[in-house]
């Protein structure tokens, strides 16, 4: 099993900020609109997690659950596509797992197609404090397998498991468990 934290090169970063401000002339001020940032399309290669660039999402509370966007951005310079649900696990800051990993909602799922420094985004689940059970501690990190990825990304992120809830859903254009 093979960990690693993704950054950008320089290289990276100039075409992806390049990439980005060619969609941004190209599409006007359409940058935030997710529906329209990726496409379900069949026909490209599988994203590796090499092609992407993983970050969080704001997280929100509602009916008593705490959600949180995990977005994956293709850094790459060609179209790559995602289908299904990530794996996701939270670690401490020795990188060892505290409990269960995500299990998966039954929501279905689409292909994803992504275009160069486009994004797409699934979501992970918990109870917002110890609602029907206690809470573990809190993690320092997330360990991230794309959908169809043996390798993991790790992501910095304070993430606390709580009620032995947590879920993740498929990625997806709308950001949406």
């Amino acid at each position: 099993m093979s960990l690693h934290s993704h950054h950008f090169s320089r290289r990276g970063t100039v075409a992806l900020l390049t990439a980005a401000l060619a969609g941004l002339t190209a599409g006007g001020a359409a940058w935030g609109a997710t529906s329209t940032t990726a496409q379900a399309s069949a026909g490209a290669r599988t994203c590796a997690v090499s092609d992407l660039y993983l970050s969080m999402g704001r997280k929100e509370g509602a009916a008593g659950s705490l959600y949180w966007t995990i977005r994956f951005t293709n850094t790459s310079t060609t179209k790559c596509a995602l289908r299904g649900y990530p794996g996701v696990s939270v670690l401490d800051t020795a990188h060892h797992q505290i409990g269960p990993a995500a299990t998966r909602t039954s929501e279905s799922y689409s292909t994803v197609t992504l275009a160069p420094a486009h994004s797409t985004f699934a979501v992970i689940r918990t109870t917002n404090g110890p609602i029907g059970g206690p809470c573990l501690r809190t993690g320092a990190y997330l360990r991230i397998y794309p959908p169809a990825s043996h390798t993991a990304a790790l992501v910095p992120a304070r993430w606390t498991i709580c009620s032995g809830v947590f879920q993740v859903g498929p990625v997806n254009n709308e950001g949406t468990l």
